[in-house]
């Protein structure tokens, strides 16, 4: 059997980080068993359904390089195949007419409450004779769902689970406007679309039990389900808006790299051992679904930092400079120039280290491409007084007449002129990162010189000089 899984979210919102990981997990055991991962818009909700909404599932999807190996299909765009198979189990007596009016609806929930019962359908219209159908009234079609015995559930996650039947009414499979239920049109899709495995969140757990019910109904074979747990925030409540920015975009616009997303939702539920640093091509061998928690994960942001800091530091220069430009021409208000491209290309590997996200690199390279003259930080000015500025006037004639500008060569320099006046190396270096940097802190300041170059260097000294 050749495994087919699916991604099947509605269109009612945008790709949350607990739907991406379960496209990352039905993708993962598809391409862990050479199969096939598939993706369905289940758009049956017409009033909540949004272009808006597909089109910010389908870009989040593909920024995490978890596109599905054929074209989208449209759970809508089927409806005429659903209402087929609702037709065939009333053939079958599966299924029946059902006409009460929501008045009667109403007072059947009201006498439940007041019994202290679960509010079902009672089966009024189960075995009741159609032609005593009341004039004026379409009817809804129900599944005529056993009563007796257990519906027993072989899932690949919770276990065996099993629920009796008759804590299970009558559920609706077509409206009264002749519109199919998400219950039915995700049993025929799944169906038709062949799938095999259906990963999913364990919020649909209740609904795999009349699903199979209706699977077995048509004698189709139901998927093998595998129900997920839901991911918490961090004070172990269901994750919320309250808990941060839930949207998939919202991550990428904050600055986290896509393998870094994908490398964290791996561990949230799942795990190899103590692996926490590895590559999807690693993911895709050693996943299994046996391996996926029971138990509900909680999303650590600060570990997902941690883990996008890495995958930052691992990144190429070009890569970076790329995912940084739009910020900095941001910032700066015009076009990243050369000049700027070319002190970032040589400052990357230091700057890089020091970053968790895409916007905390912009801002550690800020000194990079600001504007002369720099704006010193409180703590960069204290260290600009009289005496510094007096030690830079005496450094700059010697820095002006170096003929070889490179990290080397200048720290050999500067430690030969601290010598000279007989003063500790850091008497020099620490005014020289104040002036070239505005900060107290950054990089090592013999390798930003030699990446700003002389004559941005030897400015930004006659700058602070003058301050």
């Amino acid at each position: 059997m050749s495994v087919v899984t699916r991604f099947a979210p509605s269109p009612t919102g945008f790709l949350h980080i607990g739907g991406a990981r379960t496209a990352l997990f039905n993708w993962l055991y598809a391409r862990h068993t050479g199969g096939k991962y598939l993706l369905r818009i289940e758009d049956t909700d017409r009033k909540r359904s949004t272009a808006e909404a597909i089109n910010a599932i389908l870009t989040g999807l593909d920024w995490l390089g978890l596109s599905p190996d054929e074209e989208p299909s449209y759970q809508f765009s089927q409806r005429e195949r659903h209402v087929e198979v609702v037709t065939e189990l009333l053939a079958r007596g599966q299924a029946y007419r059902c006409y009460c009016t929501p008045e009667e609806l109403a007072e059947m929930r009201e006498k439940a409450r007041a019994e202290k019962r679960s509010a079902r359908y009672d089966g009024t219209w189960r075995d009741r004779d159609p032609a005593d159908a009341p004039a004026g009234i379409d009817p809804v079609i129900r599944f005529r769902a056993p009563q007796d015995g257990e519906t027993v559930l072989a899932d690949a996650v919770q276990g065996t689970v099993t629920v009796a039947n008759s804590e299970m009414d009558d559920l609706i499979m077509l409206r009264a406007d002749g519109t199919p239920t998400y219950m039915l049109s995700v049993i025929v899709d799944d169906h038709d679309m062949g799938v095999t495995h259906a990963i999913r969140g364990d919020d649909h757990l209740t609904n795999a039990f009349r699903q199979t019910q209706i699977f077995r109904a048509m004698d189709w074979e139901p998927p093998v389900y595998a129900h997920i747990p839901l991911i918490h925030g961090p004070d172990g409540a269901k994750l919320s808006k309250r808990h941060g920015a839930l949207g998939i975009e919202a991550y990428r616009d904050m600055g986290y790299l896509p393998e870094a997303v994908l490398n964290y939702l791996c561990r949230l539920g799942w795990s190899h051992g103590d692996d926490e640093f590895f590559s999807m091509d690693q993911a895709i061998s050693w996943f299994d679904i046996a391996h996926i928690n029971k138990g509900a994960s909680r999303i650590d942001f600060e570990k997902l930092a941690n883990l996008n800091a890495k995958y930052i530091d691992a990144s190429s220069t070009d890569r970076l400079l790329e995912l940084m430009t739009p910020g900095i021409e941001e910032k700066t208000g015009q076009p990243l120039s050369d000049d700027i491209r070319g002190r970032l290309d040589a400052g990357m590997d230091s700057l890089k280290s020091r970053a968790q996200t895409i916007p905390q690199l912009i801002d550690k390279s800020l000194f990079y491409f600001s504007n002369r003259p720099l704006y010193y930080n409180d703590k960069a000015r204290k260290i600009l007084d009289g005496d510094s500025k007096s030690r830079l006037t005496s450094l700059l004639p010697k820095l002006a007449a170096a003929e070889d500008w490179t990290q080397d060569s200048l720290e050999e320099l500067v430690k030969s002129y601290a010598a000279e006046i007989d003063e500790k190396l850091g008497k020099i270096a620490q005014p020289l990162r104040a002036a070239l940097t505005g900060s107290n802190v950054s990089p090592g300041i013999f390798e930003i010189a030699a990446a700003l170059g002389k004559d941005e260097t030897l400015g930004r000294i006659e700058d602070a000089i003058l301050a």
